[in-house]
């Protein structure tokens, strides 16, 4: 169970679950609430097949260009930690976006680049490949499921979590995303290069 909650949280906060919210209200703020739920159940489904992917083929990945986990570990790591810092500055304008149609964002941008972004899948594809043991493996998934479902429930009840908490709190709940980030972004490289030195 301690090795289920663990990498859960790891999972939940990488998809930075509150950010995507303000992303997701910004971007649906014109759409009814038909719209916005069908918007919601797509961007879930798609964070699901593209966080499986990275998952599952992480290990393969490092294979055919020839890179070490640890390697990407401090690559992983620097680039998460980047974003973490960005997120708590609030130097990231992504929840400011607007859209002039109603086309499907659900894919583009709202689950990639928004919630899996370029760090979120580097630090996925390590989180991913250190987990070798079966059972832990499938755990994992299973974790990393039920993260990305609540990932969806959050946007699914996007507009009722703002009006009870309001826009600063969401901002506060950001902020707080990018820390827990920057200090598992700090693990992340702190593990590569300790296996480096050793």
């Amino acid at each position: 169970m301690d090795i289920f909650v663990n990498i859960w949280i790891k999972f939940f906060f990488l998809l930075t679950p509150f950010f995507s919210m303000s992303a997701f209200l910004s971007l649906t703020k014109s759409f009814d609430n038909s719209e916005k739920y069908k918007i919601a159940l797509r961007v879930t489904a798609s964070i699901i097949i593209v966080c499986s992917i990275l998952y599952f083929f992480g290990n393969e990945l490092f294979k055919i260009f020839g890179i070490t986990l640890d390697s990407f570990r401090i690559g992983a790591g620097s680039l998460l930690f980047i974003s973490a810092v960005k997120m708590v500055q609030g130097n990231d304008q992504t929840h400011q976006l607007n859209i002039q149609d109603k086309g499907d964002i659900a894919v583009v941008p709202l689950a990639i680049p928004i919630t899996v972004g370029p760090a979120t899948t580097g630090s996925l594809l390590v989180l991913g490949a250190e987990l070798t043991d079966s059972f832990e493996k499938i755990i994992g998934y299973i974790a990393l499921l039920i993260a990305s479902i609540c990932v969806g429930g959050l946007l699914l009840i996007s507009t009722t979590v703002k009006k009870v908490i309001g826009v600063n709190g969401l901002i506060i709940l950001e902020k707080l995303t990018g820390l827990i980030l920057s200090a598992l972004a700090a693990q992340i490289i702190f593990t590569g290069a300790k296996n480096f030195i050793i």
